[in-house]
């Protein structure tokens, strides 16, 4: 009897040739979410009234200059007094209805102003997230716009307390936009809001918030598994204030995308580097914005085929 060895020698180099043949699939440019980033900080600390937060501001206005963006300029009336802010949106057209927004925020800690707090992490990371996200959103358009969904990049300002975090001292930016896009009709057209905070972390893990849509947090943990990421997600659970509140509090499904268990848990740092000088660029890596890129990719992909 003939042994079928040969036949299936044929067959595994078959699919080796085609195995060598396939194109890489093709990650996120963590790497330029990290140039990005690093630009950004830079600037230095970006509180707002402060020099830095005006260089943030144009720093946005120059990287969006092309493309379909707003400036949502405002006055809010905080524990310090009358502070002016300026959100930013900026539009990519899907040749369907609804809206998905991907959103973070920008601007550094007031209260932290004196001592060179710059936020790479806890701002810094995913604004340069959002800038390659742009890259990636422009380069899927065809004739002026996307296949499935809109999607918005919204860059807030005013998540940072300027006192405490107690009562409504936090969360300017979020809660003036939710309320302007309820009153002219734009949020029963969004289908899901996902908000990025610190997710540069060199060691990922990002929580399940459990104050999230929870349709909408379980879709961000497919999109973990099916990208091959699932391990950085959801290994414990807690609750976060952040300026998803806003929207949730609206009816619009609602996800905090978070790893807020940020370096080591000390006695003179019980929070980790968050919201200290320590919160720097070597604390952040490509790699994790990699991951966070391709989940977020996902995620959308998800969203469209629902």
């Amino acid at each position: 009897m003939r042994r079928p060895l040969p036949r299936l020698l044929l067959s595994l180099a078959f699919i080796l040739a085609i195995a060598i043949a396939a194109p890489a699939q093709e990650h996120f440019r963590g790497d330029r979410a990290y140039d990005y980033a690093r630009e950004f900080v830079a600037i230095g600390p970006r509180w707002c009234l402060g020099p830095g937060h005006a260089k943030a501001e144009a720093f946005l206005r120059a990287q969006f200059r092309h493309d379909n963006l707003e400036e949502d300029a405002f006055t809010a009336n905080t524990v310090i007094g009358p502070v002016p802010m300026r959100n930013f949106i900026v539009r990519f057209p899907g040749r369907k209805n609804g809206i998905i927004v991907l959103a973070t925020h920008y601007e550094t800690n007031y209260p932290l102003r004196n001592i060179s707090f710059v936020g790479a992490n806890d701002g810094g990371s995913t604004t340069g997230l959002l800038i390659e996200m742009a890259n990636e959103l422009r380069a899927r358009m065809t004739g002026g716009k996307l296949e499935g969904e809109s999607v918005w990049l919204v860059f807030f300002d005013g998540e940072e307390a300027f006192q405490s975090w107690q009562g409504d001292d936090h969360t300017y930016g979020s809660r003036h936009l939710a309320a302007k896009w309820a009153q002219d009709g734009t949020l029963p057209r969004i289908r899901a809001f996902l908000l990025t905070d610190m997710l540069g972390d060199k060691d990922l893990d990002v929580m399940q918030d459990t104050t999230s849509t929870q349709w909408l947090s379980d879709l961000v943990g497919q999109a973990a598994r099916i990208t091959g990421y699932g391990r950085y997600f959801y290994k414990q659970q807690g609750a976060e204030g952040d300026d998803h509140d806003p929207f949730l509090e609206r009816g619009v499904p609602s996800v905090d995308i978070i790893d807020s268990d940020y370096g080591p848990h000390t006695m003179a740092m019980p929070d980790g580097y968050h919201h200290t000088a320590q919160d720097t660029m070597d604390k952040i890596s490509p790699h994790s914005l990699t991951i966070a890129g391709d989940v977020l990719l996902e995620s959308i992909h998800l969203l469209n085929q629902r």
